[in-house]
């Protein structure tokens, strides 16, 4: 089984940053791609970025130049750098991965359980 286990919410004043972590575990043979989504209250849960391999990255148009995604494939672990807070980012953000367990499976989508970042003066 895999898990996926996000930290690093919290509350912040709009302005400042957080950087939040979300590590694999369990049987992973292969991870694809890692990703962060958000959904605020009454929202859909929406892209926020993605890393794919090792070098292909986006971003949601709301978070560029403010946030930053990178990834330790030697962690399984994926972080996401946010600064320059807003209350609009104000959400509760998931961890997505791709992730192959085994040679001879295709990848399957995980989640994690998801971390609340409150943006609020």
């Amino acid at each position: 089984q895999v898990q996926l286990v996000e930290s690093g919410g919290g509350l912040v004043q709009p302005g400042e940053s957080l950087r939040l972590s979300c590590a694999a575990s369990g049987t992973i043979f292969n991870i694809l791609a890692m990703r962060w989504f958000r959904q605020a209250p009454g929202k859909q849960r929406e892209l926020v970025a993605a890393i794919t391999g090792r070098v292909n990255i986006n971003y949601a148009d709301a978070v560029k130049g403010r946030f930053t995604i990178s990834r330790d494939s030697a962690k399984n672990t994926v972080y996401l750098q946010m600064d320059s807070l807003k209350p609009e980012d104000t959400a509760v953000y998931y961890c997505n991965a791709a992730i192959v367990t085994r040679i001879t499976t295709p990848s399957l989508d995980y989640w994690g359980q998801g971390t609340q970042v409150t943006v609020s003066s």
